[in-house]
């Protein structure tokens, strides 16, 4: 049983990096619906992947970090140019979406619930899947990614208000994803961890627009949005007792104080 799982899993890697590699040859609203197709057979192949070890069901919280494992590549990938360097991003993408079915694989066959060491992993590969998938949209949305500006030309215009709601609501949409899956690791109850879900994609919906108006040069922004993404976490994943801990909120604090001042520091050089 464990060789054909292993067989079924690296068909659909190759299924997802075959289609990655192709979405790079197309632009606009197709590339979205080819997205949408990749999310769907995704969440398709990965029930049948983690099913055949657990044949009595798989809970929906497992297929949702190889999924949009997936679809952050899909995206991210559009920032590399054709060429030679395509063939290591895709590469990457199917590493990654790999690391994403072995430690769900992982998860799911532990019934009293995952090891620190696995949950550290997951949250590590859900950043990494989070970044380039706040990367993806923007490089999917024309404007979304904003260029450095050389010294004495103007400042770049703002994003137009519908590619703003379409960037905020994607980012939104990765955000309740993720936020679910992270929710489902304390929660048993399906109201509780989307009600969590919803924290996180409001939070980010708002980190979004915020961070978009504030013209941050390429990755900058994504990098920053997984910061926010990461906090809102790291409070809603910690006990009130452990939030009153010195050690917690330095932590937190300084985190956020980082982000800021990385924040402040390139808004200074730009000004």
């Amino acid at each position: 049983m464990m060789e054909r799982q292993r067989h079924a899993r690296r068909e659909l890697v190759v299924l997802a990096v075959t289609i990655v590699a192709l979405s790079r040859l197309v632009e606009g609203q197709l590339s979205w619906a080819v997205a949408g197709l990749l999310l769907v057979a995704m969440l398709i192949g990965s029930l049948q992947v983690l099913g055949e070890s657990e044949p009595e069901g798989v809970p929906i919280e497992s297929l949702i970090t190889p999924s949009v494992a997936a679809i952050a590549c899909l995206g991210a990938v559009r920032l590399v140019p054709i060429g030679l360097w395509l063939a290591p991003a895709i590469l990457g993408a199917g590493v990654l979406i790999d690391a994403c079915l072995v430690i769900e694989t992982r998860i799911l066959g532990r019934p009293k619930g995952p090891t620190p060491g696995e949950r550290t992993l997951l949250l590590a590969l859900s950043l990494l899947t989070a970044f380039l998938a706040f990367s993806g949209v923007a490089a999917l949305i024309p404007g979304g990614l904003v260029q450095p500006v050389a010294p004495g030309t103007s400042a770049p215009s703002p994003l137009a208000e519908e590619s703003l709601i379409v960037l905020a609501a994607a980012d939104a949409a990765v955000a309740l994803l993720l936020g679910y899956r992270f929710a489902a690791l304390r929660v048993s109850r399906l109201r509780e961890a989307a009600s969590a879900a919803l924290g996180y994609a409001l939070a980010i919906a708002i980190g979004a627009g915020l961070l978009r108006a504030a013209a941050l040069p390429r990755l900058l922004g994504p990098a920053l949005l997984t910061l926010v993404f990461f906090l809102w976490d790291s409070f809603r994943g910690t006990e009130p007792a452990a939030r009153r801990d010195p050690r917690w909120i330095w932590q937190v604090v300084l985190l956020a104080v980082l982000g800021f001042v990385v924040a402040a520091w390139n808004l200074m050089i730009r000004g």
